[in-house]
Protein backbone atom coordinates (compact mmCIF):
# COMPACT_ATOMS: atom_id res chain seq x y z
CA UNK A 1 0.00 0.00 0.00
CA UNK A 2 3.01 2.32 1.12
CA UNK A 3 4.15 1.70 -2.63
CA UNK A 4 1.18 2.63 -3.97
CA UNK A 5 0.38 5.78 -2.20
CA UNK A 6 4.30 6.75 -2.93
CA UNK A 7 3.99 6.62 -6.66
CA UNK A 8 0.90 8.36 -6.48
CA UNK A 9 2.82 10.65 -4.94
CA UNK A 10 5.89 10.84 -6.90
CA UNK A 11 3.57 11.27 -9.88
CA UNK A 12 2.44 14.15 -8.82
CA UNK A 13 5.79 15.58 -8.08
CA UNK A 14 5.93 15.30 -12.07
CA UNK A 15 3.52 18.07 -12.61
CA UNK A 16 6.38 20.85 -11.33
CA UNK A 17 9.66 21.57 -13.49
CA UNK A 18 12.43 24.17 -12.69
CA UNK A 19 12.86 26.37 -14.78
CA UNK A 20 17.05 27.44 -15.31
CA UNK A 21 16.21 30.59 -14.20
CA UNK A 22 15.19 28.63 -10.78
CA UNK A 23 11.60 29.29 -10.45
CA UNK A 24 8.70 26.50 -10.25
CA UNK A 25 6.24 26.11 -13.64
CA UNK A 26 4.05 23.37 -13.90
CA UNK A 27 3.97 20.24 -15.97
CA UNK A 28 1.66 18.47 -17.79
CA UNK A 29 0.41 15.45 -15.87
CA UNK A 30 -2.37 13.37 -15.60
CA UNK A 31 -2.88 13.34 -12.05
CA UNK A 32 -5.37 15.68 -10.78
CA UNK A 33 -4.13 18.02 -7.76
CA UNK A 34 -6.93 17.21 -5.63
CA UNK A 35 -6.04 13.15 -5.85
CA UNK A 36 -2.27 13.72 -5.26
CA UNK A 37 -2.84 16.04 -2.32
CA UNK A 38 -4.82 13.22 -0.40
CA UNK A 39 -1.93 10.49 -1.35
CA UNK A 40 0.28 13.04 -0.18
CA UNK A 41 -1.53 13.35 3.07
CA UNK A 42 -2.25 9.35 3.60
CA UNK A 43 1.31 8.58 2.91
CA UNK A 44 2.45 11.22 5.66
CA UNK A 45 -0.41 9.80 7.49
CA UNK A 46 1.23 6.22 7.16
CA UNK A 47 4.61 6.84 7.74
CA UNK A 48 4.14 9.40 11.19
CA UNK A 49 0.31 9.15 11.95
CA UNK A 50 -0.04 12.85 11.58
CA UNK A 51 -2.86 14.55 9.76
CA UNK A 52 -2.70 17.63 8.06
CA UNK A 53 -1.58 20.59 10.12
CA UNK A 54 -4.05 23.07 9.05
CA UNK A 55 -6.78 20.82 8.70
CA UNK A 56 -8.49 22.06 12.43
CA UNK A 57 -8.63 25.31 10.30
CA UNK A 58 -11.27 23.42 8.37
CA UNK A 59 -13.36 20.99 10.33
CA UNK A 60 -14.86 21.39 13.74
CA UNK A 61 -14.44 17.67 14.94
CA UNK A 62 -11.12 17.19 17.16
CA UNK A 63 -7.81 15.91 16.51
CA UNK A 64 -8.76 12.28 17.70
CA UNK A 65 -11.35 12.61 15.42
CA UNK A 66 -9.36 13.10 12.61
CA UNK A 67 -6.77 10.60 13.27
CA UNK A 68 -9.56 8.19 13.16
CA UNK A 69 -10.79 9.61 9.33
CA UNK A 70 -7.22 8.96 8.06
CA UNK A 71 -6.93 5.63 9.53
CA UNK A 72 -10.40 4.65 8.09
CA UNK A 73 -9.04 6.60 4.65
CA UNK A 74 -5.97 4.68 4.40
CA UNK A 75 -7.32 1.48 4.57
CA UNK A 76 -9.93 2.46 2.50
CA UNK A 77 -7.47 3.74 0.02
CA UNK A 78 -5.17 0.23 0.46
CA UNK A 79 -8.71 -2.05 -0.50
CA UNK A 80 -9.04 0.49 -3.55
CA UNK A 81 -9.80 -1.35 -6.77
CA UNK A 82 -8.81 0.24 -8.85
CA UNK A 83 -7.05 2.69 -7.02
CA UNK A 84 -8.95 6.40 -7.48
CA UNK A 85 -7.79 8.40 -9.88
CA UNK A 86 -9.90 11.53 -10.29
CA UNK A 87 -11.54 13.92 -8.03
CA UNK A 88 -14.96 12.14 -7.97
CA UNK A 89 -13.28 8.84 -7.26
CA UNK A 90 -11.61 10.33 -4.97
CA UNK A 91 -14.89 12.08 -3.41
CA UNK A 92 -16.41 9.13 -3.30
CA UNK A 93 -14.32 7.42 -1.63
CA UNK A 94 -13.56 9.66 1.38
CA UNK A 95 -17.97 10.05 1.80
CA UNK A 96 -18.35 6.42 1.47
CA UNK A 97 -15.72 5.57 3.90
CA UNK A 98 -16.97 8.45 6.54
CA UNK A 99 -20.35 7.82 5.63
CA UNK A 100 -21.62 7.65 9.55
CA UNK A 101 -19.81 10.71 10.40
CA UNK A 102 -20.75 14.38 10.44
CA UNK A 103 -22.30 15.67 7.07
CA UNK A 104 -20.74 18.71 8.29
CA UNK A 105 -17.33 17.27 8.49
CA UNK A 106 -17.67 15.38 5.62
CA UNK A 107 -18.61 18.50 3.35
CA UNK A 108 -15.54 20.47 5.22
CA UNK A 109 -12.87 17.64 4.58
CA UNK A 110 -14.33 17.51 0.74
CA UNK A 111 -13.56 21.22 0.67
CA UNK A 112 -10.24 20.87 2.20
CA UNK A 113 -8.98 19.05 -1.03
CA UNK A 114 -11.19 20.93 -3.09
CA UNK A 115 -13.24 17.71 -4.00
CA UNK A 116 -16.70 17.87 -5.82
CA UNK A 117 -19.68 16.41 -3.63
CA UNK A 118 -23.40 17.36 -4.68
CA UNK A 119 -24.30 14.29 -6.71
CA UNK A 120 -21.86 12.27 -3.94
CA UNK A 121 -24.12 14.00 -1.03
CA UNK A 122 -27.45 13.20 -2.78
CA UNK A 123 -27.20 9.94 -2.17
CA UNK A 124 -25.33 9.58 0.62
CA UNK A 125 -27.85 11.71 2.92
CA UNK A 126 -31.33 9.91 1.34
CA UNK A 127 -29.60 6.58 1.00
CA UNK A 128 -30.67 6.46 -2.48
CA UNK A 129 -28.18 5.44 -5.81
CA UNK A 130 -27.92 8.49 -7.78
CA UNK A 131 -26.18 6.56 -10.47
CA UNK A 132 -27.33 3.02 -11.54
CA UNK A 133 -25.36 0.52 -10.06
CA UNK A 134 -23.93 -2.19 -11.82
CA UNK A 135 -25.80 -4.83 -13.03
CA UNK A 136 -29.39 -3.20 -12.98
CA UNK A 137 -31.07 -3.14 -16.23
CA UNK A 138 -33.78 -0.64 -15.97
CA UNK A 139 -35.46 1.58 -13.27
CA UNK A 140 -38.97 2.09 -12.79
CA UNK A 141 -41.14 4.46 -10.41
CA UNK A 142 -44.46 3.30 -9.57
CA UNK A 143 -47.70 4.96 -8.86
CA UNK A 144 -48.52 5.04 -4.71
CA UNK A 145 -48.60 1.09 -3.92
CA UNK A 146 -51.87 -0.14 -2.00
CA UNK A 147 -50.54 -2.04 1.01
CA UNK A 148 -53.00 -4.99 0.84
CA UNK A 149 -51.05 -5.60 -2.28
CA UNK A 150 -48.07 -6.72 -0.67
CA UNK A 151 -48.57 -11.06 -0.24
CA UNK A 152 -45.38 -11.21 2.09
CA UNK A 153 -42.33 -9.82 3.50
CA UNK A 154 -40.57 -9.96 0.48
CA UNK A 155 -42.89 -9.44 -2.22
CA UNK A 156 -44.96 -6.91 -3.59
CA UNK A 157 -47.02 -5.38 -6.60
CA UNK A 158 -46.88 -2.48 -8.34
CA UNK A 159 -48.23 -0.35 -10.70
CA UNK A 160 -46.21 2.26 -12.95
CA UNK A 161 -47.75 4.96 -15.36
CA UNK A 162 -47.69 3.71 -18.86
CA UNK A 163 -47.36 7.64 -19.34
CA UNK A 164 -43.70 7.27 -18.67
CA UNK A 165 -41.43 6.88 -22.20
CA UNK A 166 -40.26 3.31 -21.13
CA UNK A 167 -43.97 2.01 -21.16
CA UNK A 168 -45.53 4.03 -23.48
CA UNK A 169 -43.82 2.64 -26.28
CA UNK A 170 -44.23 -1.41 -24.99
CA UNK A 171 -48.45 -0.86 -24.69
CA UNK A 172 -49.85 -3.80 -26.90
CA UNK A 173 -52.36 -2.29 -29.22
CA UNK A 174 -55.23 -4.97 -27.67
CA UNK A 175 -54.79 -3.23 -24.36
CA UNK A 176 -54.77 0.46 -25.46
CA UNK A 177 -57.84 -0.21 -27.96
CA UNK A 178 -59.69 -2.19 -24.75
CA UNK A 179 -58.85 0.77 -22.20
CA UNK A 180 -60.51 3.39 -25.27
CA UNK A 181 -63.34 1.30 -25.47
CA UNK A 182 -63.70 0.92 -21.76
CA UNK A 183 -64.01 4.70 -21.55
CA UNK A 184 -66.56 5.12 -24.14
CA UNK A 185 -68.62 2.13 -22.67
CA UNK A 186 -68.69 4.06 -19.14
CA UNK A 187 -69.35 7.48 -20.86
CA UNK A 188 -72.46 5.27 -22.24
CA UNK A 189 -73.30 3.95 -18.73
CA UNK A 190 -73.09 0.19 -20.57
CA UNK A 191 -70.88 -0.99 -17.19
CA UNK A 192 -71.33 -4.52 -18.22
CA UNK A 193 -69.68 -3.67 -21.41
CA UNK A 194 -67.02 -1.79 -19.60
CA UNK A 195 -66.60 -4.27 -16.96
CA UNK A 196 -65.69 -7.32 -19.48
CA UNK A 197 -63.31 -4.98 -21.08
CA UNK A 198 -61.57 -4.31 -17.41
CA UNK A 199 -60.90 -7.98 -17.14
CA UNK A 200 -59.30 -8.02 -20.51
CA UNK A 201 -56.78 -5.38 -19.42
CA UNK A 202 -56.34 -7.01 -16.39
CA UNK A 203 -55.71 -9.95 -17.99
CA UNK A 204 -53.38 -9.00 -20.43
CA UNK A 205 -50.93 -7.56 -17.38
CA UNK A 206 -52.32 -3.88 -16.82
CA UNK A 207 -55.11 -2.03 -15.00
CA UNK A 208 -56.42 1.37 -15.52
CA UNK A 209 -56.33 3.07 -12.11
CA UNK A 210 -57.62 6.32 -10.55
CA UNK A 211 -55.00 8.79 -9.80
CA UNK A 212 -55.75 12.62 -8.55
CA UNK A 213 -59.46 12.78 -10.33
CA UNK A 214 -57.91 10.39 -13.23
CA UNK A 215 -58.50 7.49 -15.04
CA UNK A 216 -54.29 6.02 -16.02
CA UNK A 217 -53.52 3.18 -17.79
CA UNK A 218 -50.82 1.54 -15.86
CA UNK A 219 -48.78 -1.92 -16.34
CA UNK A 220 -48.73 -4.09 -13.36
CA UNK A 221 -45.48 -5.51 -11.93
CA UNK A 222 -44.82 -7.99 -9.45
CA UNK A 223 -41.72 -7.23 -7.37
CA UNK A 224 -39.34 -9.49 -5.09
CA UNK A 225 -36.93 -8.08 -2.98
CA UNK A 226 -33.36 -8.77 -4.14
CA UNK A 227 -31.45 -10.18 -1.57
CA UNK A 228 -33.72 -11.02 1.39
CA UNK A 229 -35.71 -13.91 2.08
CA UNK A 230 -38.51 -13.24 4.40
CA UNK A 231 -40.46 -16.33 6.48
CA UNK A 232 -42.91 -17.52 4.70
CA UNK A 233 -47.15 -16.81 5.40
CA UNK A 234 -47.24 -19.94 7.94
CA UNK A 235 -43.90 -19.85 9.46
CA UNK A 236 -43.48 -18.10 12.38
CA UNK A 237 -43.22 -13.96 11.88
CA UNK A 238 -44.15 -14.46 8.23
CA UNK A 239 -47.57 -12.49 9.17
CA UNK A 240 -45.41 -9.86 11.03
CA UNK A 241 -42.97 -9.33 7.95
CA UNK A 242 -45.99 -8.61 5.51
CA UNK A 243 -47.13 -6.60 7.88
CA UNK A 244 -43.92 -4.45 8.06
CA UNK A 245 -43.46 -3.53 4.73
CA UNK A 246 -46.84 -3.15 3.74
CA UNK A 247 -46.59 -0.45 6.00
CA UNK A 248 -43.31 0.54 4.97
CA UNK A 249 -44.96 1.08 0.93
CA UNK A 250 -48.24 1.71 1.99
CA UNK A 251 -49.45 5.14 -0.26
CA UNK A 252 -46.14 5.46 -1.21
CA UNK A 253 -44.21 5.83 -5.02
CA UNK A 254 -41.38 3.91 -4.92
CA UNK A 255 -38.21 3.41 -7.03
CA UNK A 256 -37.40 0.55 -8.02
CA UNK A 257 -33.78 -1.32 -9.52
CA UNK A 258 -34.56 -4.01 -11.51
CA UNK A 259 -31.96 -6.09 -12.07
CA UNK A 260 -33.57 -9.34 -13.61
CA UNK A 261 -36.10 -11.63 -13.24
CA UNK A 262 -36.83 -15.04 -11.07
CA UNK A 263 -38.12 -18.06 -12.49
CA UNK A 264 -41.88 -17.26 -11.46
CA UNK A 265 -41.71 -14.10 -13.66
CA UNK A 266 -41.32 -11.73 -11.02
CA UNK A 267 -38.48 -8.44 -11.07
CA UNK A 268 -36.15 -9.09 -8.81
CA UNK A 269 -35.14 -5.55 -7.51
CA UNK A 270 -33.76 -3.06 -4.71
CA UNK A 271 -36.66 -1.01 -3.37
CA UNK A 272 -36.62 2.24 -2.02
CA UNK A 273 -39.53 4.18 -0.53
CA UNK A 274 -38.65 8.18 0.02
CA UNK A 275 -35.11 7.19 0.59
CA UNK A 276 -35.44 4.62 3.02
CA UNK A 277 -34.18 1.06 1.32
CA UNK A 278 -36.11 -1.23 1.92
CA UNK A 279 -34.23 -4.82 2.81
CA UNK A 280 -32.21 -2.50 5.08
CA UNK A 281 -35.45 -2.20 7.37
CA UNK A 282 -36.53 -5.38 7.09
CA UNK A 283 -33.40 -7.04 7.98
CA UNK A 284 -32.78 -4.67 10.64
CA UNK A 285 -35.90 -5.42 12.16
CA UNK A 286 -34.94 -9.22 12.15
CA UNK A 287 -37.94 -9.81 9.61
CA UNK A 288 -36.08 -11.45 6.70
CA UNK A 289 -33.06 -13.68 6.04
CA UNK A 290 -30.21 -12.43 4.30
CA UNK A 291 -30.02 -14.48 0.99
CA UNK A 292 -26.71 -15.32 0.95
CA UNK A 293 -26.68 -17.87 -2.08
CA UNK A 294 -27.77 -15.29 -4.63
CA UNK A 295 -26.10 -12.18 -2.71
CA UNK A 296 -23.29 -10.87 -1.40
CA UNK A 297 -23.90 -7.73 -0.04
CA UNK A 298 -21.54 -7.23 2.57
CA UNK A 299 -24.14 -4.64 4.14
CA UNK A 300 -26.25 -7.19 4.45
CA UNK A 301 -25.09 -9.49 6.32
CA UNK A 302 -23.96 -6.78 8.90
CA UNK A 303 -27.60 -5.78 9.12
CA UNK A 304 -28.54 -9.53 9.99
CA UNK A 305 -26.01 -9.74 12.20
CA UNK A 306 -27.47 -6.24 14.16
CA UNK A 307 -30.57 -8.10 14.44
CA UNK A 308 -29.49 -11.17 15.50
CA UNK A 309 -27.38 -9.55 18.28
CA UNK A 310 -29.87 -7.72 19.61
CA UNK A 311 -32.54 -10.76 19.08
CA UNK A 312 -34.67 -9.02 17.27
CA UNK A 313 -37.71 -10.22 15.61
CA UNK A 314 -37.19 -13.89 14.33
CA UNK A 315 -33.75 -13.92 16.12
CA UNK A 316 -35.72 -14.20 19.49
CA UNK A 317 -35.14 -17.76 19.01
CA UNK A 318 -31.84 -19.11 19.07
CA UNK A 319 -32.07 -20.97 15.73
CA UNK A 320 -35.32 -20.27 13.67
CA UNK A 321 -35.90 -21.81 10.75
CA UNK A 322 -34.71 -20.72 7.27
CA UNK A 323 -37.11 -20.29 4.47
CA UNK A 324 -35.46 -22.16 2.23
CA UNK A 325 -35.25 -25.16 4.02
CA UNK A 326 -38.56 -24.70 4.72
CA UNK A 327 -39.83 -24.58 1.44
CA UNK A 328 -37.77 -27.51 0.62
CA UNK A 329 -39.93 -29.42 3.43
CA UNK A 330 -43.25 -28.79 2.41
CA UNK A 331 -42.16 -28.40 -1.65
CA UNK A 332 -43.40 -24.97 -2.11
Amino acid sequence: MGNALRLLYEKSLEAVVITEGGSVEPRYTTTAPEVSALARDLLNFERTSLVPEDLSQHVASSRKAQVKWYGKLLQAWKEAKPRPKTPEEVARLIVETLSRHQMADLEDLLEFYDLPHPTIFEEISTGVPTRLPEGVKFEMHTLPVDGNKVPDGDGLYVYVNTDDPRESSNIPRAVLMAAVQRSKARAMKNYARADELRKKIIESGYRVIDFRNEEILAREYRIRLRGIDAPEMLMPFGEEAKQELAKLVHGKCLRVLVYGKDQHGRCVADIYCNGIFAQEVMLKKGLAWHYVAYDQRVEFATWRKEAQAKRTGLWVHSNPEKPWEWRKKNKR
